[in-house]
C-alpha cells in the first residue's frame, strides 16, 4: 500500500497542492507522526514547532519588505532617533521599486503570493524566528556590539605551542591580502583563464612546501593539521586495499590531531595503535605489528619539542616500507627552514599546520594545513593541486590539475570527502614566505631558537627546575621543583601575563615564537629563575646546531627572492588581484555556491587582536568573548534550522556531512542498532553526500530521481523497505540539487522514519529556506549549514569555510568533543573530535554571527525571498532564449509549477547539434566580465544559475543581456555564419585581441572584446586564451617553472 500510494504522490510532485490529493489530506500533520528507532519513540522537533505556530507567521510582504529595506521613509513605526545606517538596505540587492518591477516580469502582483507560488504550501512553515535584536543592529551599532564581545577575550601572551604560534603578519598582506575583497570573494579557480593571480600565489604555496620538505608534490593546503593527519591515514589504508588495517602513531604527536585521527580510523575499520617509537620498547612493537601496519606517523619536532634522531627516523621508515607501507610526518614549516627535511629520512607524506607563516592564531582558526607527497602517490593525494598548461595561444598557464580524483566524480568510490581548502590562508602563508624569502625566514627561526635556547639555559643553571626537552627547536618541557603546575601557571597568568601549557601536576611546556620580544623574556627568565636583569649583557643568541641544519637549497626561486620591499610587495599583490574575477567586479551567479556579500562591516572584526591573537586552548575564562560569541551563533543557528542544539567544529560543509552522519552511527550504536549502516542517496546529490557517506562507513544504495526533477518517492520507499533492518539514514538536498521544492518532502521524511532512519537535510541550499521552512519544522533529524554560504562568510577562493551541524534532542549527546578544551556539549557519549580545534575556524564566526544578527529575526527571512526572486526573475527573462530544465517549456502548462527555488539550471545540450558545449559558454561568459555559473552540476551540459539577495536590478540586467547575446553567437555558429566562431575562441585575452594573428577567424577584435557596450566602461579582460586541461594533466607541473622550463612553452 505504501508504494502505490507514493507512485501516486511522485507522479504528482510538481503539481499544485490542489491537485494533490494524497499530500492535501496529510502535509501538516505528516511531520508529526512520532517514529520508532530501536526502543525509543521519537517525536519530530518540528511537529511542536509546527503546531504551535499555526497562528503565527513571519511576514513576507512586498510592504513589509518595503519597511525593511528603508525603514526611515517606509515604516510608520519608525523610531527617527534611530541609527541612520541600516543593514537590509546594503545587503539586500533591489529596491522596493525594482522588486515590483521583478514581480511583474514573473507575473505577481506582491512578495507574499509569489512565494507562496513557488514554496509549496505544506513546506511554507513561516516560523517567526527569536534572533535578537528582532529588527537588527545598525552597522555602527553592530561594530560597538563586536567591540564589547572582543574585550572580554583576554589577549595574554600564549605560548602554548602545540601547533598554534604568535606570529607577524605583514602589514602590506593584512591590507591588501585579508582585508582586500579582490581576494577574499572569488571562488575556487575552476574558471582557469579567470582565476590566474590566485593560481599563482596556490603555486607559490606548493612550491614553498616542497621546498621545506623535500618532497617533490604539494597540494594546495587542507583544512587543518589534524585533518591532514586523518587524511594521511586514509591514503595509507586505501594504498594497500585495506588489507592492513592497523595505523601506528607516535606518542608525540598533537593531542588534537590524535583525537581527529580516532575520529575516521572508528568508521573506517582501522586500528590505531599508540606507541613510543622514539624507545627501543615502541620500535620493537611496530616490528611486531608490522605484517598488518599500513602506515606510521610521527611528529618532528614532537608535541613536546624535542627533536628526534634521524637515525631512528630511518629505522621506522624502513620497517615500514618493507612492508609496503607509508611513512607520514607532521612538520612545523618554521623549523623547517633549518631542520633537515623529513624527504632526509624518506618519508612519503609530509603535513602540517601553515599557520605560523603570518596567519593569526584566531581561537584555532582558519589555517591552511599542508600536505606533501612522493611523486608516486601524487594522484592518491586529497585536496585540489594547482598545475602548470598551456592557452589556446600555447603561452603558460596555471589550471587546477588532475580534477579527476575529486570526490564529485568518484562519489562514494571517494577515499576521501574533501571539497574545500584553505585558499586564503594558504595565500597568506605563502606571500608571507615571498615577502621575507628564506634569508629572512631563517633570521626569524634562527631567533626563535636562540630565545628558546637561552630561556632553558637560564632555567637549567639559575634555577632548581628540571629542563625535560634535550633537543629542540622552540618548544620545551620543564619539570617543576617546590611548586605544582597549576600554582605556577596562574602566577604566571596573573604576575607575567603569559599562559602556558599543563602537561602533568608537576611539568610545563612552552614554545617561543617571533612575537617574544626581549621584555616578554626577562618576564620568562625571572618567572622560572626568580632572578631579574638576568638578560643586561646578553647580546648575542645562541647558533642552531650545524649538526641539525639542512644544507640543500631551498627557496630559490625568483618569487621569494624578489618583492621584499613593501613597494614592490604592494604591486605584486596587486598585479595578482588584477588577474581574477571577485564579486568586487561582478556578479558571480554559481549555483549551488550563493556568492552572496561578505559586507565590509562583518569583516572588520578579522583583523582585531581579541579575536585574532587567541590561542585555541587558552583557558576558558580568557575566552569569555568567543563564548558569548558562539553560544549567541549556536543558539540562531539552531533557531534558524528548527533543531535543539549546534556544533560550530566542522570546517567545511563535507566535514559537516562527515560530522552529522558519524553522530547518526554513534546514536544507533547506543541504542544496539550498530548494524544500521545502509544511507540512501539521491542520483541526483552533490558527490560530497556519498564520498561522506562512505568515509562514516556506511553503504550507499543510490535512489533514483524522476523526469521532472523531483526525488522518485517509488524507488524512495522500495529501497526504505528493502534495507528496512539496516536502513541508518536518508540524504537529503532541500531545495532540491536541482533548486526545486519538492511537496513531497515531508512523505519522503515519513517513509525513512517509517523505517527506522534517521534523516539528513543537506543545508547547502538553505539560503532559500531561512525564515520561511526548516529541516526541523519539515521532521528532519539533522542538517549540516554552509557558513561560507548563507551566512555571509567569503568563500576566500577556495576556503576558508564554516560547516557546522544542527541536530534534534536525541542526537545532542553524540555532538563531537575535544581532547584539551571542553565543547559546548561535551559529555560522556560525544563522538571524537572532528577538527583540530574545539570550535573549527572561530576567527571568522564573527562575520555569520554579524549577518544574522544586523538582518534580524523580523527581516532575515528578506534574503531567503530576495534570493528567490532574483533567480526566478532572470529565468522568465532567459526562458525565451534557452531551455530551462524542468521548467521549460513545461513552465507553459496551467498545472506545472512556473518557479524555481534560488536557482535554475539552463541546458545547453539541445545546442549541441549547432556545434556548442557548455564549456564555450562558460568561456565566453568571461569576455562579457563575468564568472560562469556552475557548469555541467548536476547535470552534465548545463549551466545553473543563482544571482542570491545581494545583486541589484541593473547586474542581474547585465548578465541576462550578456547571455541573451551569448545566444545570438550561438545561432549565428549553427547558421553558419563565420562571426559565430566568436564562441569557440573564448575567452580572449588583451594580447590575443590586440597582437594576436586575426587572419581567417570571421569576426572582428571589438566583436570579440566588446560584444555589449558597457564593456567599454568596464571590462574585466581574461589574461590568457582558453587554457588546455589534458595537456595540463598530461605535463604535469605543480611548481613554480623555471625561466628555462617557462622558455619550452
Amino acid at each position: 500500500m505504501l508504494r502505490n500510494a507514493t507512485r501516486s504522490v511522485a507522479r504528482s510532485a510538481f503539481f499544485p497542492a490542489k491537485n494533490l490529493r494524497v499530500l492535501a489530506n496529510f502535509s501538516a500533520p505528516s511531520v508529526c507522526v512520532p517514529y520508532q528507532t530501536g526502543s525509543t519513540v521519537c517525536k519530530p522537533l518540528g511537529c511542536r514547532r509546527y503546531m504551535a505556530t499555526q497562528g503565527e507567521k513571519a511576514e513576507i510582504s512586498s510592504k513589509k519588505y518595503g519597511s525593511v529595506w528603508d525603514p526611515k521613509t517606509l515604516d510608520s513605526s519608525y523610531d527617527q532617533l534611530a541609527a541612520l545606517d541600516t543593514f537590509a538596505r546594503r545587503h539586500l540587492g533591489p529596491s522596493p521599486d525594482e522588486v515590483s518591477q521583478m514581480l511583474s516580469v514573473v507575473k505577481q502582483g506582491d512578495l507574499e503570493n509569489f512565494i507562496k507560488s513557488v514554496v509549496p504550501e505544506n513546506v511554507l512553515v513561516r516560523r517567526p524566528l527569536k534572533i535578537q535584536p528582532a529588527k537588527g543592529y545598525s552597522e555602527s551599532e553592530m561594530l560597538v556590539k563586536l567591540k564589547e564581545i572582543a574585550s572580554k577575550n583576554k589577549t595574554t601572551k600564549s605560548l602554548i605551542g602545540k601547533g598554534y604560534y604568535g606570529t607577524i603578519m605583514p602589514p602590506v598582506i593584512q591590507r591588501n591580502l585579508l582585508e582586500n575583497p579582490g581576494w577574499y570573494t572569488s571562488y575556487t579557480p575552476y574558471q582557469p583563464e579567470v582565476s590566474q593571480g590566485r593560481l599563482q600565489s596556490l603555486l607559490n604555496f606548493q612550491t614553498m612546501i616542497t621546498d621545506l620538505t623535500g618532497l617533490p608534490v604539494a597540494n594546495a593546503s587542507l583544512l587543518d593539521e589534524g585533518t591532514a593527519a586523518a587524511e594521511a591515514m586514509l591514503l595509507s589504508y586505501h594504498g594497500l586495499r585495506g588489507k592492513k588495517k592497523t595505523y601506528v602513531v607516535d606518542g608525540k604527536v598533537h593531542e588534537q590531531t590524535l583525537a581527529v585521527i580516532k575520529s575516521r580510523a572508528s568508521t573506517s575499520d582501522i586500528d590505531i595503535l599508540i606507541a613510543d617509537l622514539g624507545s627501543d620498547e615502541g620500535l620493537e612493537l611496530l616490528k611486531a605489528k608490522k605484517e598488518d601496519v599500513c602506515g606510521v606517523l610521527v611528529q618532528y619536532p614532537a608535541t613536546d619539542g624535542s627533536i628526534g634522531s634521524i637515525k631512528r627516523y630511518i629505522e621506522i621508515s624502513e620497517i615500514v616500507h618493507a612492508n609496503k607501507g607509508l611513512f607520514s610526518v607532521a612538520s612545523d614549516l618554521l623549523a623547517l627552514t633549518l631542520l633537515h627535511p623529513p624527504s632526509t629520512f624518506n618519508a612519503d607524506i609530509v603535513l602540517g599546520n601553515s599557520q605560523r607563516f603570518g596567519v593569526p592564531m584566531g581561537y584555532g582558526g582558519p589555517h591552511a594545513a599542508f600536505f606533501a607527497v612522493q611523486e608516486k602517490l601524487q594522484r592518491k593525494m586529497p585536496g585540489r593541486l594547482i598545475g602548470v598548461s598551456k592557452d589556446r595561444l600555447g603561452n603558460p598557464a596555471l589550471r587546477l590539475a588532475l580534477q579527476t580524483r575529486e570526490q564529485h566524480i568518484k562519489r562514494e568510490k571517494a577515499t576521501s570527502n574533501i571539497c574545500t581548502a584553505q585558499a586564503l590562508l594558504a595565500n597568506i602563508a605563502a606571500m608571507y614566505a615571498v615577502y621575507h624569502g628564506i634569508g629572512g625566514l631563517r633570521e626569524i627561526s634562527s631567533r626563535v631558537f636562540g630565545l628558546t635556547k637561552l630561556l632553558a639555559t637560564q632555567i637549567s643553571e639559575n634555577s632548581q627546575h628540571v629542563v625535560l626537552t634535550k633537543s629542540f627547536f622552540d618548544t620545551f618541557a620543564v619539570q617543576l621543583k617546590g611548586e605544582s603546575a597549576d600554582s605556577f601557571l596562574a602566577r604566571a597568568v596573573s604576575d607575567y601575563g603569559f599562559n602556558l601549557f599543563k602537561v602533568n601536576d608537576t611539568t610545563v611546556q612552552l614554545s617561543l615564537d617571533e612575537t617574544v620580544t626581549k621584555e616578554n623574556l626577562s618576564g620568562l627568565i625571572e618567572l622560572f629563575t626568580g632572578a631579574s636583569g638576568a638578560l643586561a649583557n646578553v647580546t648575542q643568541l645562541p647558533v642552531f646546531s650545524s649538526e641539525w641544519t639542512r644544507k640543500d637549497q631551498i627557496l630559490s626561486h625568483p618569487v621569494f627572492n624578489t618583492y621584499h620591499t613593501e613597494t614592490s610587495m604592494l604591486r605584486y599583490l596587486f598585479a595578482l588581484q588584477q588577474k581574477d574575477i571577485s564579486l568586487a567586479s561582478s556578479m558571480i551567479a554559481l549555483g549551488s555556491c550563493t556568492m552572496k556579500l561578505n559586507a565590509t562591516v562583518e569583516m572588520v572584526p578579522l583583523s582585531w587582536p581579541e579575536f585574532g591573537n587567541l590561542h585555541p586552548f587558552v583557558p576558558k575564562d580568557q575566552a569569555a568573548g568567543y563564548t558569548q560569541l558562539i553560544n549567541e551563533l549556536e543558539a540562531d543557528l539552531a533557531d534558524i534550522t528548527g533543531f535543539a542544539a549546534t556544533t560550530l567544529m566542522p570546517n567545511s560543509g563535507a566535514q559537516g556531512e562527515f560530522t552529522g552522519l558519524s553522530v547518526i552511527r554513534k546514536y544507533l550504536e547506543s541504542k544496539g542498532e550498530s548494524s544500521r549502516n545502509v544511507v540512501l542517496i539521491p542520483v541526483s546529490a552533490h558527490g560530497t553526500n556519498p564520498a561522506s557517506a562512505a568515509m562514516a562507513g556506511l553503504k550507499v544504495v543510490a535512489v533514483k530521481c524522476l523526469a521532472n526533477g523531483s526525488l522518485d518517492l517509488a524507488d524512495l520507499a522500495e529501497k526504505a523497505a528493502k534495507h528496512s533492518a539496516n536502513l541508518a539514514a536518508v540524504m537529503i538536498t532541500y531545495p532540491s540539487t536541482y533548486g526545486l521544492f519538492e511537496p513531497s518532502i515531508r512523505d519522503a521524511i515519513d517513509i525513512i522514519h517509517s523505517h527506522g532512519g534517521q534523516v539528513y537535510l543537506d543545508g547547502a541550499n538553505m539560503n532559500a529556506q531561512v525564515g520561511l521552512t526548516s529541516p526541523g519544522d519539515l521532521g528532519a533529524d539533522v542538517c549540516h549549514l554552509n557558513l561560507h554560504k548563507t551566512f555571509a562568510i567569503p568563500h576566500g577562493g577556495g576556503g576558508p569555510g564554516v560547516g557546522p551541524i544542527c541536530v534534534r534532542e536525541h542526537l545532542v549527546p553524540f555532538l563531537p568533543t575535544h581532547p584539551v578544551i571542553e565543547t559546548s556539549h561535551t559529555n560522556s557519549q560525544s563522538i571524537e573530535a572532528v577538527a583540530a580545534a574545539p570550535f573549527g575556524s572561530a576567527s571568522i564566526l564573527p562575520i555569520s554571527y554579524s549577518y544574522i544578527k544586523m538582518m534580524g529575526g523580523d527581516n532575515i527571512q528578506y534574503s531567503s525571498i530576495i534570493a528567490i526572486l532574483n533567480a526566478n526573475y532572470m529565468m522568465y527573462r532567459l526562458k525565451d532564449y534557452y531551455e530551462i530544465m524542468f521548467l521549460g517549456s513545461s513552465a507553459k502548462s496551467e498545472s506545472a509549477i512556473k518557479y524555481c527555488g534560488h536557482e535554475f539550471i539552463i541546458d545547453l545540450r539541445p545546442l549541441k547539434s549547432l556545434g556548442v558545449e557548455a564549456i564555450d559558454v562558460a568561456k565566453r561568459l568571461q569576455d562579457y566580465g563575468f564568472h560562469a555559473p556552475t557548469m555541467s552540476f548536476p547535470v552534465p551540459g548545463t549551466l545553473m544559475v543563482e544571482p542570491t539577495e545581494s545583486e541589484n536590478l541593473d547586474e542581474l540586467n547585465r548578465f541576462v543581456d550578456a547571455m541573451i547575446s551569448i545566444r545570438k553567437e550561438i545561432d549565428a555558429l549553427g547558421n553558419g555564419e563565420s562571426w559565430g566562431q566568436v564562441l569557440k575562441n573564448a575567452p580572449h585575452d588583451l594580447k590575443d585581441v590586440v597582437g594576436g594573428d586575426w587572419e581567417g577567424r570571421g569576426y572582428t577584435r571589438e566583436q570579440a572584446a566588446f560584444p555589449l557596450p558597457f564593456l567599454k566602461e568596464n571590462k574585466v579582460w581574461p589574461t590568457v586564451a582558453r587554457v588546455d586541461d589534458t595537456f595540463g594533466d598530461m605535463n604535469l607541473m605543480c611548481t613554480c617553472p623555471s625561466v628555462e622550463e617557462v622558455s619550452e612553452y
